[in-house]
């Protein structure tokens, strides 16, 4: 490795150790209390299993959100629609495996082509994020707003298109999407990595990842430099839709039911806390990289909480230590304070 990038990182790069020392410090933190915690077996029927996977696989949504959630951050706005936008791709995915279940039916036979299944909740998934993207770019609204709007508009079209009930679907090929297994690994996971991977190439193989951080720095300037600002912001807001409609679409494959009222609901804060924890600021540069530890974080103190069997309140205590300490770092005065104190110590000893 590079002496001189670890001698002097750029401000990204040590975002990223810090985050990475944090997932790390977790992980210690468990093998010192319990190091069956640890533990992983290979059973006969291919599939791994333990905690370290079940960290991967649960926090395989909060992955793909957060992926959404970092480009939306980089051009200085936010969603806090992806949970309700979940719950809306789910409900869509339900009417379609089994579209007579408020009759009583059972599920549809023969069953619509998995594609199809996924196509469009997706492209409903998508449409949502293009009206907060409107709302946001087009019509001038803050984003916290508009997508406050969103978040309870989609809810409740979640809630009339299965009017309320919780449709159940056991045994189709649907539910492989979040219960299967590919090399081992829980299908979720190679999901969200392949999302990761996707983004991270056009982001940074295109002129793309340039243009969102340069809205995200200065709107008006990238005008000025021929940018076409109100795409690139709708096209982020369409992006994190489509990562959330995949999300739901996970979840309720994983679940085999969809519940209007539970699927996604919350999840946009620790897709907001993963981004934050990841070290990607309020516009302008972004880590995907670190979005994605930071979730992986987020899951690992939900998970070290249930496996000891400590209660669930724990792990919110834990998530808000974590969000004050990463905002403590990331604060320039308080850096200045210590570089200011450190220095008067190091001449005190001097002397």
């Amino acid at each position: 490795m590079d002496g001189k990038l670890l001698q002097n990182p750029n401000p990204l790069t040590k975002r990223f150790l810090f985050v990475l020392a944090g997932l790390a410090a977790i992980l210690l933190l468990n093998l010192i209390i319990s190091p069956e915690f640890f533990q992983v077996s290979l059973h006969e029927d291919g599939k791994i299993r333990g905690n370290l996977i079940n960290i991967l696989n649960n926090g395989a949504r909060v992955c793909i959100l957060a992926v959404g959630m970092t480009l939306v951050y980089a051009t200085g706005g936010i969603d806090l629609s992806v949970g309700s936008v979940m719950a809306t791709a789910g409900a869509m995915a339900a009417l379609m495996i089994r579209p007579g279940y408020l009759q009583g039916l059972p599920v549809a036979n023969p069953q619509p082509p998995l594609l199809l299944i996924m196509a469009v909740p997706l492209l409903i998934a998508m449409l949502l994020g293009l009206i907060n993207g409107a709302l946001v770019a087009l019509v001038r609204i803050q984003p916290i707003i508009a997508t406050l709007i969103m978040m309870y508009s989609a809810r409740g079209l979640a809630v009339l298109m299965v009017e309320g009930q919780t449709p159940t679907y056991h045994g189709v090929p649907f539910t492989k999407l979040g219960l299967g297994y590919f090399l081992g690994l829980p299908l979720p996971v190679w999901i969200a990595a392949a999302v990761f991977l996707i983004t991270v190439l056009v982001t940074k193989r295109t002129a793309l990842g340039v243009f969102i951080e340069a809205v995200g720095e200065n709107r008006k300037a990238s005008r000025y430099m021929g940018i076409r600002t109100r795409l690139i912001t709708m096209g982020t807001y369409v992006f994190c839709g489509l990562c959330a409609g995949l999300a739901g679409l996970v979840h309720v494959a994983g679940e085999s039911s969809t519940s209007p009222y539970n699927t996604g609901n919350m999840i946009e804060l620790d897709a907001i806390a993963a981004v934050i924890i990841g070290g990607t600021m309020w516009g302008g540069r972004f880590t995907l990289a670190g979005s994605i530890v930071g979730a992986l974080i987020i899951q690992s103190l939900s998970t070290t909480v249930y496996f000891q069997r400590w209660p669930y309140e724990y792990s919110l205590v834990f998530k808000a230590v974590v969000l004050i300490v990463v905002a403590l770092i990331q604060s320039e005065k308080l850096r200045a304070y210590a570089a200011q104190g450190w220095a008067s110590i190091k001449s005190r000893r001097a002397r």
